[in-house]
């Protein structure tokens, strides 16, 4: 098991973020507001957690959206998944987006969405004439089978 540290400063009494089983790929976060944050039906709004981040080189988070969230309210994280570069110290912020019928509260230390650590390799993108030649060929949505 690869463990990598993560300086994280919580502002004030922000939440650190938490995995809530042993076998969890997502640590939960939370909001970190000082009023509700009303979010009304089909639109979106840009949560604060007062947390800032220290990731290594080599390495990003991923801001993903929380099953149970999207499935009781229809609330989800818009940008998913959303990158924290290594080379970013700002406070996270979650752009959540309430696909539901109904406005949706979100209050303060409400669990709002969740972090994976994950590696990142970097590419060499070449400028070419061609591309090599596959079955599938130039064929986007829909065309092996799936009917969109």
């Amino acid at each position: 098991m690869n463990k990598i540290d993560i300086k994280c400063i919580a502002k004030n009494n922000a939440i650190v973020p938490t995995y809530k089983t042993a076998g969890a790929a997502g640590a939960d976060v939370c909001a970190y507001i000082e009023n509700d944050i009303i979010i009304k039906a089909s639109e979106y709004a840009l949560v604060p957690t007062g947390l800032f981040f220290e990731i290594p080189e080599g390495y990003e988070i991923q801001v993903r959206p929380r099953s149970g969230l999207a499935l009781k309210n229809g609330v989800t994280v818009l940008n998913t998944p959303g990158t924290i570069d290594s080379d970013y110290r700002g406070e996270l912020k979650v752009l959540l987006i309430n696909h539901s019928k109904q406005d949706f509260t979100i209050h303060n230390g409400d669990r709002i969405a969740q972090i994976v650590v994950s590696s990142v390799n970097k590419a060499n993108f070449i400028n070419a004439e061609t591309l090599s030649s596959t079955v599938r060929g130039e064929g986007g949505f829909g065309s092996t089978g799936i009917n969109v």
